[in-house]
């Protein structure tokens, strides 16, 4: 089966650039009822999505905190090999160094 579908110059030249592109396919006579092929193709015209950075505010020494346009990220990461105690006791220093920082106090290391 052979069907007919009209597509426009601009979206014939995305395909030839090796561009995906987005549409629907609609019956002629439902979108103007003109004269032509009786499929016709429309693209959609969508503006890229631009993410922002995440802002590092601080390095901390097993991780980050980093700051989005709606969030505080914090993000911590520990060895296994040191034990369950061990990996606590870092994860509960480090969140208190970073909640220091945030408060914007110093930090003082033994």
């Amino acid at each position: 089966m052979i069907i007919r579908i009209e597509v426009s110059d601009e979206t014939l030249q995305a395909i030839n650039d090796g561009k995906y592109v987005d549409g629907s396919i609609r019956l002629r006579e439902l979108v103007n009822g003109k004269k032509g092929a009786p499929y016709i193709f429309r693209h959609f015209h969508r503006k890229p999505r631009v993410r922002a950075k995440d802002k590092t505010l601080f390095a901390l020494e097993h991780g980050w905190v980093k700051e989005s346009a709606l969030l505080i990220k914090y993000y911590c990461s520990v060895k296994k090999e040191l034990g369950m105690k061990e990996v606590a006791k870092v994860l509960a220093r480090e969140m208190k160094e970073a909640m220091r920082k945030l408060n914007g106090e110093t930090i003082d290391r033994p």
